[in-house]
């Protein structure tokens, strides 16, 4: 099955907060308590400012057959926000080909690197795309704390600038 990409429309909204809440249900469940999936996917009981948020940023959709099944953030130039895939579409390359697309943007912008605050479940992913650990964090979500990692890519240099590295930063 293909993938296709296109760019968040507010009438997502609903939609990428179902494959939030999914994801984090279900897939995250194994390294976080219920307390904690709980407090997390709080973050989309307010679907008009979970859809502000997404608006905020450069987010893509990914589809399949025009049916969305994850979705990505691109914050600022170079910090990779959401990843959330739904978990029925998981293992088909849908993280690998949004976070692929965001990398080539965050290169287009000019970034040198790209930053994420990698959940416990996503730290593995990122890990094999070449991100490296920087810091752990615990944040604090609806009175709950939440552990996640702060990860680092250098990126490869793009024609508009960050000549002279070699191809690297």
């Amino acid at each position: 099955m293909s993938i296709g990409l296109r760019p968040y429309l507010p009438s997502d909204a609903e939609t990428l907060a179902a494959i939030f809440v999914a994801s984090i249900e279900q897939v995250a469940c194994e390294d976080y308590d219920v307390e904690q999936i709980a407090a997390w996917t709080s973050k989309a009981d307010d679907e008009a400012a979970f859809g502000a948020r997404l608006a905020a940023q450069l987010t893509l959709v990914a589809t399949f057959d025009g049916e969305a099944v994850g979705f990505a953030s691109l914050r600022g130039a170079d910090f990779l926000d959401m990843l959330y895939v739904h978990p029925e579409a998981l293992g088909q390359g849908v993280a690998t080909t949004l976070v692929d697309a965001l990398e080539k943007l965050a290169t287009a912008r000019g970034a040198a690197q790209i930053k994420v605050d990698a959940s416990d479940t996503a730290e593995p992913f990122f890990a094999a795309r070449g991100y490296r650990p920087q810091q752990r964090n615990t944040n604090e979500v609806a009175g709950v704390w939440l552990a996640n990692t702060t990860m680092l890519k250098l990126l490869a240099a793009n024609d508009a600038g960050l000549s002279g590295s070699g191809g690297r930063v």
